[in-house]
């Protein structure tokens, strides 16, 4: 029953509070999304695909809680007990044609129903999205950027562990982007200790054979650090046809088969040793563990005010000039960006059951989550906005005060009148009724 005493403010007695607004919302933006998702077709796939092999009748089925977390995580409700405040929060339950949402202890029992099946669920819902996805926005090319990073953990947690590289407990999972779009095409979670390269030949087929088979048409770039320079790694992409530009770790063999641009430094710097200045150049190398030379691309670089080289080698086997292959690989930066959005945006780090099979697919959940609001802001939000990160778009976009009003036949959500982004609001609704219906 509402509350309708009225608190008079002894501040000024001109104000007067009660309880009696009546059903309003923070999260009316999220109606965009979920039109977004409709017309991608998310919620009916993931009904039809979804399940874990649990089979007793539950108030709360499988599918359901999965969208209930996938739209919880975009609205930055992450933790797990958010659930418990948000039952009756009204969009929420419109976007998923409910009376009431799932509990923390439900969606905790849910969490530990998920298996190695599930994972491959995932796995078929994320590939069949973005097969609807470039159906209307086939890519004439597709970076694969790849790396690593450290979830934390919170305790003894299966799978955990001590790396030596972050100096800290947790996950070590590997994640590979398409380094054009920051779409996340695939991310698995690994023991703590694992080295960068464990099991990269493994992760990557998956994702070489996706475009291979349904986008032969898609040329595939590939890039990584020195912690992926594996032979193994440079011949899985020679026998895909993936132009790969990887960085290698500094040797002696590498600073003698550069001396040729280091003298070529030292000529340009000997009337000068304080302005910046740099060589590129190339050469073959055939480490002791490749079948053959491979082309290495180098620069020797003199930083301002200081007398000390520094030395970038490539292993390449793209046709670019020295100074192309490293720009390109230069540009690889921008993945971290994209991992920062992740955790902080989409709380990747949201590891915190005792099992990792739980764990991965938690992680996959948001995965989704990340994926699904990538694809709505390149494709359906305004042009002034498609290049902010999340929770810019949240605060503009997102957080939209609504009342609803329910009659007989429909319910109608009364945006906040001042909102100052109601332009950009329409032209997103406007845009993705403009998009193809799946069928």
């Amino acid at each position: 029953m509402p509350i309708v005493t009225n608190f008079q403010l002894k501040s000024n007695n001109k104000i007067k509070i009660n309880f009696n607004g009546g059903d309003l919302s923070s999260d009316s933006g999220l109606l965009l999304i979920k039109e977004f998702a409709g017309k991608i077709g998310l919620h009916n796939l993931v009904k039809k695909i979804f399940k874990t092999t649990d089979s007793s009748i539950r108030n709360h089925k499988d599918h359901e809680n999965l969208l209930q977390v996938i739209y919880q995580v975009l609205a930055r409700y992450f933790n797990d007990n958010d659930a418990d405040e948000l039952t009756d929060e009204p969009v929420l339950n419109t976007i998923l044609d409910k009376d009431g949402l799932a509990s923390q202890p439900t969606l905790s029992r849910f969490f530990n129903r998920m298996d190695d099946k599930t994972l491959e669920q995932f796995n078929e819902i994320l590939q069949t999205l973005r097969k609807y996805i470039y159906s209307f926005n086939n890519p004439e090319m597709v970076l694969l950027d790849l790396d690593s990073t450290l979830l934390k953990t919170y305790g003894k947690q299966e799978g955990e562990n001590f790396n030596f590289h972050y100096q800290s407990r947790g996950y070590h999972p590997l994640m590979c982007f398409d380094g054009l779009t920051g779409d996340l095409l695939k991310a698995e979670l690994r023991n703590g200790s694992a080295y960068s390269s464990t099991g990269v030949v493994d992760f990557m087929k998956p994702v070489l054979d996706e475009y291979f088979n349904d986008y032969p048409e898609t040329d595939l770039y590939f890039r990584g650090d020195s912690g992926f320079a594996t032979p193994d790694l440079f011949i899985q992409c020679e026998r895909n046809r993936v132009s790969y530009a990887i960085r290698l770790k500094a040797n002696q063999n590498l600073y003698k088969l550069s001396q040729s641009a280091t003298e070529s430094l030292d000529e340009l710097t000997v009337d000068n040793k304080l302005d910046y200045k740099v060589v590129y150049g190339e050469f073959y190398y055939r480490a002791a563990s490749w079948d053959y030379p491979r082309r290495v691309v180098i620069k020797v670089e003199k930083p301002s005010n200081q007398f000390t080289y520094q030395y970038t080698f490539i292993v390449t086997n793209m046709s670019l000039t020295p100074f192309e292959t490293i720009k390109f690989y230069a540009n690889r930066g921008t993945m971290e960006n994209f991992i920062k959005e992740c955790k902080l945006g989409f709380n990747f780090n949201s590891t915190s059951s005792r099992d990792m099979i739980v764990n991965e697919n938690r992680l996959q959940m948001h995965i989704l989550a990340y994926n699904l609001f990538n694809w709505f802001r390149r494709l359906v939000l305004p042009e002034s906005m498609n290049k902010m990160m999340i929770d810019t778009i949240r605060l503009k976009l997102i957080k939209i005060a609504a009342k609803v009003i329910r009659s007989g036949r429909y319910i109608i959500f009364k945006l906040c009148s001042s909102c100052p982004y109601k332009k950009e609001f329409f032209e997103t609704f406007e845009n993705i009724r403009k998009m193809p219906q799946l069928e």
